[in-house]
C-alpha cells in the first residue's frame, strides 16, 4: 500500500512549490531572471524573487548592478493596494578626501533591496543571497550581455592589476568573452557576510572600517560616517489617471520616471492618441518626449532630484503648458518652446528588471554604478566595484525610472516595465507602454516594433534601423529632422490585459530583444 501512495508535497520555500501560475522575471541578464524565477517557484514575493534577482546581477552584471552601486525601484503592494518608490541611490560621500584618484559613491544596493525584503519579503534572507554567493564562489559563465559591457570598457578594465584579474583572460591580453568562466571569490566572501548577517554589518558593523580603508586604497571617497548615516528612502510615486486605471512612476531622483509621467499624461490628455495609426503614434511619442525633455531642464536639479514636487510635474496646469501648439500635424521645432531645451550630458549606463507574483504584487528596478563599471576600481580585497561619485557631467540618476499601472478598485496590475540606456531609456518604456495600452498591440509586437526618441537638445527625430521608409518620410514630411541608431533603450516589461491576480492566463512578460539588449524573461507554469 505504502508504495501506492502519492509523493509528498513539495514544501514552501521548495522550488517547484507553487503549482499554476507563480508569476514572471525579465532581466537584461538571463542568470538572474531564472534565479528569480525559482523563487516564485518556490512561493517567494515579488520582493523576494527581486532580491534574489538584484544579488544575482551583482555577480553576473556587476558592470551596472555592483554591490557599490545603487538605483530606484517601483514597488507593489496587493494588500494594501499602494504603489511606491524607493530610492537607494549611489549617492555623494560628505567630503571628498584631498587628491583622490576617482571619486566614488556610497553603496546603496545592499541596504536598498533590504528595505524591500524587510517590508515585503516571506523568505528567508539567507535563502535569497545563497544563489548569488554559490554564482560568485563557484564560477558562472559570462553572458551575451555581460561580455558586450566587458568588450565596450576594455582597455579600461585591463590597465589596472585588480580589474584585469577578476575580468581579464589571456594572461590580461584581453577582457573575457561570452561562455568564459567570471570567478570573484573575493565577492562572494562580501555576499556570504551580507547573507549570514544583513547589511547591518557592512554600514555599521565590523566591515565597515575595513571596507572604508579599501575604498581609499584604491583612490575612492568614503567615510565611516557616509555607510552608518545612509538610509533608504521611500517616496510616493507620480500617479497619472488613464481611464479607470493609474499608471505609477518612480518620483525623482531618477529623472526618467518624471519624464515617461509627462508624456504619458499629454497622450492621455489627447484622445487622438489611443487611435492614430502607426504614423501619427511615431509622430505624438516625438513631439511629447520633446517637451517632457525640454520641461526637465527646469525642475531637475544637480543631484538628479526635482525642485517641484513630483505630483506637480503631471498638474492640469502644468501638462497644459507643455502642450501649448502640440497636436498640430506638423513638427514644433524645439527652439519655439519655452523654455527652449538644453544640452545635459547622460549616463548611459545601467541595467533594469521587473518582477511580478501571482498576487499582483510587483517589483520594477533601475540600477546604476553612475558609469559602466563605475569608477573602473574594485575596493581592495572585496571584490566590489565602486560607483562613481554622482555629478552633473554624465554621472549620476537621470536615466533611471520605472512606471506601473494598476486598478486599485478591482486591486489588479495591468503593467509594467522598467528600462536603461541613457537618454533614451523614458522614451523607450513610453514607446511600448502606448502601444500595449493605447493601441492595443500585445506585449511581444509592442516590444519588437521600431521606436522614436526626441530628447529636446539637438533638435533631431530618432528612429531605429529597419524603420519602414514610408514611417520615415511620414516623420520627415511632418518637420521632423529624422535620424536613424541601431538602438533606442533597452526595456523589461509585463502585461497582464485582464489583469493580476484576476486573469494570470492574459500576462505576458518581456526582456528587450537584440541590438537592444540580450536578457531574458521566464515563468513557469
Amino acid at each position: 500500500m505504502a508504495g501506492c501512495a502519492g509523493g509528498e508535497k513539495v514544501q514552501q520555500g521548495t522550488i517547484g512549490y507553487v503549482e499554476g501560475f507563480p508569476g514572471g522575471v525579465a532581466a537584461d541578464e538571463p542568470r538572474a531572471a531564472l534565479i528569480g524565477r525559482d523563487i516564485l517557484t518556490a512561493g517567494g514575493t515579488a520582493a523576494d524573487a527581486a532580491v534574489a534577482v538584484y544579488f544575482a546581477l551583482s555577480v553576473t552584471m556587476p558592470s551596472s548592478a555592483s554591490l557599490g552601486g545603487g538605483g530606484v525601484c517601483l514597488v507593489r503592494d496587493d494588500v494594501g493596494k499602494t504603489v511606491r518608490t524607493l530610492d537607494f541611490l549611489a549617492r555623494a560621500p560628505e567630503g571628498t578626501t584631498a587628491g583622490a584618484e576617482r571619486p566614488s559613491a556610497i553603496p546603496g544596493n545592499p541596504r536598498g533591496f533590504y528595505a524591500l525584503y524587510s517590508r515585503y519579503g516571506r523568505m528567508r534572507w539567507e535563502q535569497l543571497l545563497g544563489p548569488a554567493e554559490n554564482l560568485a564562489r563557484f564560477g558562472t559563465p559570462v553572458s551575451r550581455a555581460f561580455a558586450h559591457d566587458l568588450a565596450a570598457a576594455g582597455d579600461g578594465l585591463l590597465s589596472n592589476p585588480e580589474t584585469a584579474r577578476i575580468f581579464g583572460a589571456s594572461g590580461g591580453s584581453r577582457v573575457l568573452r561570452e561562455g568564459e568562466t567570471l570567478t570573484q571569490v573575493e565577492l562572494a566572501s562580501v555576499i556570504g557576510q551580507l547573507r549570514r548577517a544583513g547589511p547591518g554589518d557592512f554600514y555599521a558593523g565590523g566591515m565597515t572600517r575595513r571596507f572604508v580603508d579599501a575604498v581609499r586604497n584604491v583612490g575612492g571617497t568614503l567615510g565611516v560616517d557616509d555607510m552608518r548615516n545612509y538610509r533608504p528612502e521611500w517616496r510616493d510615486a507620480i500617479e497619472v489617471s488613464v481611464g479607470n486605471n493609474t499608471a505609477h512612476f518612480t518620483a525623482p531622483p531618477g529623472a526618467a520616471g518624471g519624464v515617461a509621467a509627462e508624456m504619458a499624461a499629454m497622450l492621455i490628455r489627447d484622445e487622438s492618441a489611443q487611435d492614430a495609426d502607426e504614423a501619427q503614434r511615431l509622430h505624438l511619442l516625438a513631439e511629447t518626449a520633446m517637451r517632457a525633455f525640454a520641461d526637465r531642464g527646469t525642475w531637475l536639479r544637480p543631484d538628479g532630484g526635482s525642485s517641484v514636487a513630483p505630483g506637480d510635474l503631471v498638474s492640469d496646469a502644468r501638462i497644459g503648458r507643455l502642450m501649448t501648439g502640440y497636436g498640430a500635424a506638423r513638427h514644433t521645432p524645439a527652439r519655439d518652446l519655452s523654455p527652449a531645451p538644453v544640452e545635459r550630458p547622460e549616463n548611459p549606463a545601467g541595467t533594469s528588471f521587473v518582477v511580478i507574483d501571482p498576487y499582483g504584487a510587483a517589483v520594477a528596478c533601475s540600477l546604476t554604478a553612475n558609469g559602466l563599471f563605475g569608477t573602473g576600481r574594485l575596493a581592495t580585497g572585496t571584490g566590489v566595484l565602486l560607483a562613481a561619485r554622482p555629478g552633473p557631467a554624465g554621472h549620476g540618476p537621470t536615466s533611471l525610472g520605472a512606471m506601473m499601472v494598476s486598478n486599485e478598485f478591482t486591486n489588479n496590475l495591468i503593467f509594467t516595465a522598467t528600462a536603461s540606456g541613457g537618454a533614451a531609456a523614458p522614451t523607450a518604456m513610453a514607446n511600448v507602454a502606448a502601444r500595449a495600452l493605447l493601441g492595443g498591440e500585445t506585449l511581444d509586437q509592442a516590444m519588437r516594433a521600431k521606436r522614436v526618441h526626441h530628447g529636446g537638445f539637438p533638435d533631431i527625430t530618432f528612429v531605429e534601423s529597419g524603420m519602414d521608409a514610408a514611417l520615415k518620410q511620414s516623420l520627415s514630411s511632418r518637420g521632423h529632422t529624422v535620424s536613424e541608431t541601431a538602438a533606442l533603450g533597452r526595456v523589461n516589461a509585463a502585461f497582464c490585459s485582464g489583469g493580476l491576480p484576476n486573469d494570470p492566463k492574459s500576462c505576458s512578460i518581456s526582456a528587450d530583444i537584440p541590438p537592444r539588449g540580450y536578457g531574458l524573461a521566464t515563468s513557469a507554469d
